[in-house]
């Protein structure tokens, strides 16, 4: 049976993250958008782990993944993750990497807190920062227990990767040294996808994962994987699956333009551009003289070994796609996917037709025509098609995926007067 997982976001402790990450919340939202296993986020803050503990049950003995105690009509399961931030000298280098954790029960997690709570301060923050390394973390995640899952996040951004322009190294050996026989797969980031990825022969036997890295509850899932899990689902299965790159059917992407790095650029110049136009700058910012923030798709053809298109023969199929709240807003051409107008449409559209992902993955568009709007209809179609005007992302600031152009929001709206 296939399965939705999000398996990073994060929760209300987070810095610059909602207050409405709750784990009710999250697990609600995860139905809405049809995600099976969710991330529980921020495991290591201590206030925390304590609502894990007070909120969440194992699903049966031994599944290592969890339900919430008291909402019985959540189907959602929750996996235990958390992303840790690691700033520490290497090569003569700061390196500034990202770190998604993924622990087998409770207890593995509560050691290991123990542990870095006797090193380091993980009450400042969600996500904390640690003065270790990547390859040291790992020796002492693992002699707590061999069945965590450690795998680098969203590798190509640029101040915060193992790949980033930044901060980050040319190789996974280079980062993780002793430890990498251990790193099993990595997660593409918003601004990458896995055809970007599929340029570095490097990650050919690492599953590629996306996740929708989530600091509100609208942007769960809009990176997510499927993966088929015969039985009953446990954490070890999902595991082994990732370890051996087996089980996985799909990921969901969001359109890597549309993320905040995907492009070099300034984003206090208001200026971006290619990476072939960079190569021509020399790298350097037109407008201020001063060195471009070099984004993931100028890092991705720095380091490939194989010509855009590649397909490696282990491949898995991926879908890019538009959260359906912005379709709405932007068919209807509403300035705010929050509105109370949007969600009136959102609702009844997941009342009628199920949940999020399959509305805008597998429904047929047929069945919504008597009850949804046609613009509606027309944005899931462009969607799914990839007909979007798309002005890419860079130096922090998200891209602009437009699914209607001026002229039709114009010409629409002399039809209404």
């Amino acid at each position: 049976m296939n399965h939705v997982l999000d398996l990073h976001l994060h929760s209300r402790y987070s810095r610059a993250c909602s207050p409405q990450l709750t784990l009710e919340n999250i697990g609600k939202t995860a139905d809405y958008k049809g995600v099976d296993i969710i991330a529980t986020g921020d495991f290591t803050y201590p206030a925390w782990f304590s609502l894990i503990e007070d909120e969440l049950v194992e699903c049966f003995p031994g599944a290592g993944l969890y339900k919430l105690k008291n909402y019985p009509e959540i189907k959602a399961k929750f996996i235990l993750s958390t992303e840790l931030s690691l700033v520490y000298k290497d090569g003569g280098k700061t390196r500034r990497i990202h770190l998604v954790i993924h622990a087998p029960n409770l207890g593995a997690v509560k050691e290991l807190n123990q542990q870095l709570d006797k090193r380091f301060n993980i009450r400042s923050d969600g996500r904390p920062i640690l003065g270790i390394s990547a390859p040291s973390l790992m020796d002492l995640i693992f002699k707590i227990d061999g069945r965590f899952l450690v795998y680098p996040a969203h590798i190509w951004t640029p101040w915060f990767s193992v790949f980033g322009s930044k901060s980050g190294f040319d190789t996974l050996e280079e980062c993780f040294k002793e430890q990498t026989k251990n790193i099993f797969a990595i997660e593409t980031g918003l601004s990458s996808d896995p055809a970007m990825n599929w340029r570095l022969s490097a990650l050919d036997n690492l599953t590629i994962l996306s996740n929708s890295d989530a600091h509100s509850l609208t942007n769960i899932a809009r990176e997510a994987n499927i993966m088929e899990i015969n039985g009953e689902v446990t954490y070890q299965k999902i595991y082994e699956n990732i370890k051996n790159q087996r089980g996985m059917v799909m990921t969901i992407e969001f359109y890597p333009e549309e993320g905040m790095y995907h492009f070099d650029g300034h984003r206090d110049c208001k200026y971006s551009c290619e990476p072939a136009i960079s190569r021509k700058l020399k790298n350097i910012c037109p407008v201020c003289k001063k060195p471009l923030i070099i984004g993931v798709l100028n890092r991705v053809e720095e380091l490939a070994d194989r010509l855009e298109g590649f397909r490696p023969k282990n491949a898995v199929d991926f879908k890019k796609v538009v959260e359906l709240d912005k379709i709405i807003a932007e068919a209807l051409n509403i300035k705010s996917r929050h509105s109370l107008n949007v969600k009136k449409h959102y609702d009844k559209m997941l009342k009628l037709f199920g949940n999020e992902l399959g509305i805008l993955l597998d429904l047929d568009l047929v069945k919504l025509e008597k009850e949804v709007d046609q613009r509606i209809i027309e944005g899931i179609k462009r969607v799914r098609e990839g007909q979007l005007i798309i002005k890419p992302g860079f130096d922090g600031e998200y891209g602009e995926v437009k699914i209607f152009s001026d002229k039709e929001h114009a010409e629409k709206q002399k039809k209404l007067l």
